[in-house]
């Protein structure tokens, strides 16, 4: 195994945890559904995959509301720790898009050629 591909395997359960476990958990949960309904019903491919986008959107927009509530309680606040929150919430977004990505490169194979 090279260091690259050792380095990457140690840092997804950390991006998993940083992204928060439970919206992970739930995008795991829907990119599961989306490549069984790839196999049972492919015209729900794409659906799922909006879904998870909206969902990613969604649980970002409730962490800036948090953070934005924390600043606002605190009032000095280090920007390293903004900036910490902003990227734990795009390793949300990040899942969120590849979910999309990939229904949208799956629904694209799955579409006949006429």
């Amino acid at each position: 195994m090279t260091l690259l591909s050792s380095t990457l395997l140690t840092s997804l359960p950390r991006l998993f945890v940083e992204g928060g476990t439970l919206a992970m958990s739930i995008l795991t949960v829907l990119l599961v559904a989306m490549l069984f309904a790839a196999w049972k019903a492919p015209a729900w491919v794409r659906n799922i995959g909006r879904f998870a986008l909206a969902y990613s959107i969604l649980h970002i927009s409730f962490g800036w509301y948090k953070a934005g509530l924390a600043v606002e309680i605190a009032k000095d606040i280090h920007p390293a720790l903004v900036w910490g929150g902003i990227k734990c919430c795009a390793i949300t977004l990040a899942y969120g898009l590849i979910i999309y990505l990939a229904s949208l490169l799956i629904n694209t194979i799955q579409t006949p050629r006429a």
